[in-house]
């Protein structure tokens, strides 16, 4: 019965207006009309059909399908209908789009379509098909196709999810009711705009009576008065969300919420004693603590300390530890401890944040009793650094400065002072252990060190280990004892058609030292060469000169160098001066002045080249000509011939050798007119005595001019391919045999183990081994034919 009802539901039919489009031909001429179309089917000769179609009218609509429903047969979605069919099964439905023939399929004879799997609407909510009639016997559409939807009707199969939980919130604490702490928020994946399945409504599991929760819009509210962080920090909220709008059948989801109450300013400061003794030992140091706790935390927590009483002279003083929240105690001046030895102070605690809202300002008062001990500190300098000055090259035991230090104790003890040999490691400097009195040990060179940094330490007699430092810099005025000097070696370049007047070198001065009003360089000629003929100087008034010739007859023929000596006088008290010489050499230039032919360096060096270049260079130029006469050298040697070919070398005999091998066979082949043949070098050809697996190709050798043979690499190559060749027996080297002696059948070698004498043994079986042994077979047989005879 459920099963008919959906089929009524899903199947809505749609009457469209006939409309009629037709002519009849003859009066054999049939009309099929439907209410949406006609088709009218002429019959104009034996075999011919004339077809005059009209507007098509499919009587169908959008169709359901509801989702995860599962049964026996496949689902009934609907049924496609057109006024052509009649029911004599001449029209066949044709169904196609997305899930044709897998999801949906369509009976072709009634156009009911089936699904045939479960849907899901949360995978696809809709598909779109397309539906077409066409003949059933030729196949040939009878309407254009049209397409229509078939739309996946929700169930309620999906729980609400709280997709960002869980959450983490936080309020102040004492926070009013209705104060809101934060919103969640639930998601449903089935179709919000069908029915309740995706409607929720929120409500609290476990949280209560501290928190509500607005049902519709999740919001978590305070729900009770006077929460206090102090009491309990953190809350855990369990959230759910039910779909259906609450109703029973809902599915539903939960979350939790940890709600986190933060620390307001509620709390004062209070001190765990409210008597307090203390003992303050020395100046400037810290001495007492204090401390005031504070419930609260963060800056809400941090106090601050004061004197409120007790200290009418200032001779204390309080602060804060930062990081322990503590009141540090110090004593700002020396106490008298004969006139006063106790102290009553008042100190008071408030908080550093002042929150109205809390009913502040909050503090906390106590009373601290201060002990004043005499103790034995250490001596104090009268300064932290001394500075000090003495001239370079002052004489020894000259007095530079004096230290002072003093106990501050009531006895004032005596003070002895020294130097920290550690900062005076060359002992330049001595100390008056009395008096502090620092003198010099050694004399002083400012360009050397201008500064010298020491430290000097101050001990007590009667306690040796109360000691104090302090850092002495001893800066070295500067003296006038060092002559300026040329700032480099300079070298002139004179042109032989240079012009009267012209600049030849500009010259400049240094000195090392340092005089305050700054350098100043007077520069002139040696006495002797005042009314020198061929060169002047002229003064640029910067520290520099300019050396000018005075004609222009300079020839190298007749002098090719001048020295011109300048004498170079400071402005310093007393003046230093030294005489520096000025090296000119005459060259040949050309009409731009380019020098062209001097000396070799200075030829080279307007060009851009060093000495150490030149010398570089020619150094490789010798090189280049050695490993070229060597090349001529060894060119020569190789056209003489290695091997002189001699015209009693008989190969065709016996000849006795040392080693052992595969026979002389070989001498065959060989002639020394073949090595040194150049045309016979690329004529390789395989050997054939053993029939060989594969063939390689024979390698190209490198041709030589036949007045370069070279013998020994084409020996080289030659033994190369032998010993890489696997097709070819190796002639040449000496065979190892699994055994020989007395039971094998080639016998021994050696004389040594033949029990037999040579008549006894029959030679032709070494015919038969081969054309190695063929020869030495019919020399031992022509051997035994000789003594038979």
């Amino acid at each position: 019965m459920f099963m008919d009802l959906w089929t009524s539901l899903v199947l809505v039919w749609i009457t469209c207006v006939p409309y009629t489009s037709m002519t009849p031909i003859t009066d054999q001429s049939k009309s099929i009309q439907t209410g949406g179309s006609a088709a009218v089917v002429s019959s104009v000769g034996e075999g011919q059909r004339l077809l005059s179609r009209a507007k098509r009218g499919w009587v169908w609509n959008q169709m359901f399908v509801l989702e995860e429903f599962s049964g026996p047969d496949p689902i009934l979605v609907g049924r496609l209908h057109t006024d052509l069919d009649v029911g004599n099964k001449n029209i066949k439905y044709v169904l196609a789009g997305e899930g044709a023939g897998t999801i949906f399929a369509i009976n072709e004879m009634t156009g009911d379509i089936h699904a045939m799997k479960r849907l899901d609407r949360e995978e696809k909510a809709e598909y779109t098909l397309t539906a077409q009639v066409i003949n059933a016997d030729t196949d040939e559409p009878l309407e254009p196709p049209s397409e229509f939807i078939i739309k996946v009707q929700d169930i309620n199969d999906n729980p609400p999810q709280f997709i960002e939980g869980p959450y983490r919130a936080s309020v102040p604490e004492m926070s009013t009711v209705g104060t809101p702490v934060t919103r969640v928020t639930a998601t449903d994946a089935d179709d919000p705009v069908y029915g309740n399945s995706a409607k929720l409504v929120y409500s609290i599991l476990e949280g209560q009576p501290y928190f509500s929760i607005d049902p519709n819009s999740a919001t978590i509210k305070i729900a009770l008065h006077g929460m206090d962080r102090e009491m309990r920090e953190e809350y855990l909220v369990v959230i759910q969300a039910k779909d259906m709008g609450g109703h029973m059948g809902g599915l539903s989801g939960t979350t939790t919420v940890t709600v986190t109450l933060t620390d307001i300013n509620d709390n004062p400061p209070k001190f765990s004693k409210s008597a307090l003794h203390l003992r303050c030992l020395s100046i400037g140091k810290p001495g007492g603590k204090v401390k005031a706790n504070d419930r609260d935390v963060g800056e809400n927590a941090k106090s601050t300390y004061s004197i409120i009483e007790g200290d009418d002279r200032g001779m204390f003083e309080i602060f804060t530890d930062s990081q322990t929240q503590e009141g540090i105690l110090r004593l700002k001046k020396p106490l008298d401890f004969e006139t006063k030895r106790a102290y009553t102070l008042k100190v008071e605690a408030t908080n550093a944040r002042f929150e109205p809202s809390s009913g502040g300002p909050f503090k906390d008062t106590a009373t601290v009793k201060i002990v004043v001990e005499d103790s034995d500190e250490p001596p104090v300098f009268s300064k932290s650094m001394y500075v000090l000055e003495v001239n370079e090259n002052a004489p020894i035991n000259t007095v530079i400065g004096t230290v002072t230090a003093r106990d501050p104790d009531a006895t004032g003890s005596l003070v002895r002072y020294f130097i920290d040999r550690h900062t005076d490691l060359e002992r330049q400097f001595n100390i008056n252990v009395d008096d502090g009195k620092i003198t010099l040990a050694k004399p002083l060179d400012r360009e050397t060190d201008m500064w010298h940094n020491i430290t000097v330490t101050a001990a007590e007699v009667r306690n040796h280990s109360q000691i104090s430092r302090a850092i002495v810099a001893i800066r070295v005025m500067d003296i006038n004892d060092n002559a300026p000097e040329f700032a480099t070696e300079y070298e002139a370049f004179l042109c032989e058609n240079g012009k009267p007047g012209q600049v030849i070198q500009t010259v400049s001065a240094v000195d090392k030292d340092d005089p305050i009003q700054g350098h100043y360089f007077d520069y002139r000629l040696v006495p002797e060469m005042l009314n020198n003929p061929n060169f002047t100087i002229k003064n640029n008034q910067d520290n520099s000169i300019s050396v000018l010739a005075k004609h222009d007859t300079f020839r190298r023929q007749k002098q090719e160098t001048y020295l011109l000596p300048i004498i170079v006088t400071d402005n310093g008290n007393p003046p230093m001066s030294s005489t520096n010489t000025l090296t000119i050499r005459v060259c040949g230039c050309s009409k731009e002045g380019i020098v062209q032919s001097c000396n070799v360096e200075a030829y080279v060096l307007p060009i851009g080249l060093s000495m150490g270049a030149l010398i570089a260079i020619l150094a490789c130029i010798i090189l280049l000509l050695v490993i070229v006469v060597l090349f001529v050298t060894l060119r020569r040697h190789k056209n003489e011939p290695l091997i002189i070919k001699d015209d009693e070398d008989v190969r065709e005999n016996i000849i006795r050798y040392d080693d052992e091998g595969g026979g002389e066979e070989d001498t065959e082949a060989f002639d020394i007119a073949t090595l040194q043949n150049p045309d016979g070098i690329n004529g390789y050809l395989p050997r054939k005595d053993i029939k060989p697996d594969l063939q390689f190709m024979p390698r190209a050798g490198q041709h030589s001019g036949p007045n370069g043979v070279d013998v020994d690499e084409f020996i080289n190559v030659r033994l190369h391919e032998a010993d890489n060749d696997p097709t070819a027996p190796p002639y040449d080297s000496i065979q190892i045999y699994g055994y020989e002696g007395r039971g094998s059948i080639a016998g021994s070698l050696s004389s040594l183990e033949t029990a037999s004498s040579d008549s006894d043994q029959n030679y032709d079986y070494l015919r038969e081994w081969g054309p190695r042994f063929r020869r030495l077979g019919e020399l031992y047989s022509v051997g035994e034919s000789d003594r038979e005879t």
